[in-house]
């Protein structure tokens, strides 16, 4: 599976984001897609998943109210929809997979990840 994550760029903070990203290969053995992100000396953390049967999703507590995760029909593509970003938000956001049968949302069981793409966030 290849990830191709898109859509980041810098913006003023109280705008708005939409990523995007696009899976191919072997997309019939994803369960659920996510978002992550990193900022400058920090771990990576989550953002949101989508777990593709039943459309589960999951949205950390720190970003809930202010995204929105979202996949295609043919699940081979996930979105996530930013608003009232804040300069905080600034990090590089990654597009993950997971071909583990359940819902997850720990990163260690995420086996497929995209090259990540920058969102800056100016005060």
């Amino acid at each position: 599976v290849q990830l191709q994550a898109s859509g980041g760029g810098l913006v003023q903070a109280g705008g708005s984001l939409r990523l995007s990203c696009a899976a191919s290969g072997r997309t019939f053995s994803i369960r659920t897609m996510g978002w992550f992100r990193q900022a400058p000396g920090k771990e990576r953390e989550i953002v949101a998943t989508i777990y593709w049967r039943g459309g589960t999703t999951y949205y950390a507590d720190s970003m809930k109210g202010r995204v929105t995760i979202s996949g295609s029909n043919a699940k081979d593509a996930v979105y996530l929809q930013v608003n009232s970003l804040k300069p905080e938000d600034t990090a590089v956001y990654y597009c993950a997979a997971s071909s583990v049968g359940v819902a997850v949302t720990l990163i260690s069981r995420f086996n497929y990840w995209g090259q990540g793409t920058q969102v800056t966030v100016s005060s």
